[in-house]
């Protein structure tokens, strides 16, 4: 299992809900909106991985995604995963 997944299953046996890879400033702003949504926030750095072969997207036997763009630049890139404020319920479907 590669890093990323494990970090994924990890987070989520907690009850995280990893939400989409970022870097500045959409980071901080992405935080800001879940925060004032009323998500904790936790962030995780983004491992460094052997990079993919192709950027056509997931590997369909292999479920992979694409990490090309992030190649050499890993270290400012963060995970974004959330999870609902205490004291509230807040599903995914609630956001729209």
């Amino acid at each position: 299992m590669n890093e990323m997944k494990s970090i994924e299953e990890r987070l989520g046996k907690e009850g995280w809900t990893k939400r989409f890879i970022a870097n500045e400033p959409r980071l901080s702003e992405s935080v800001q909106l879940y925060e004032e949504a009323g998500f904790v926030v936790h962030l995780e750095p983004l491992p460094r991985e052997p990079s993919c072969e192709t950027c056509a997207g997931p590997d369909e036997e292999s479920e992979e995604e694409c990490r090309v763009c992030f190649d050499g630049f890993e270290d400012q890139y963060r995970i974004i995963f959330t999870r609902p404020g205490e004291g509230e319920a807040v599903s995914e479907d609630d956001l729209f």
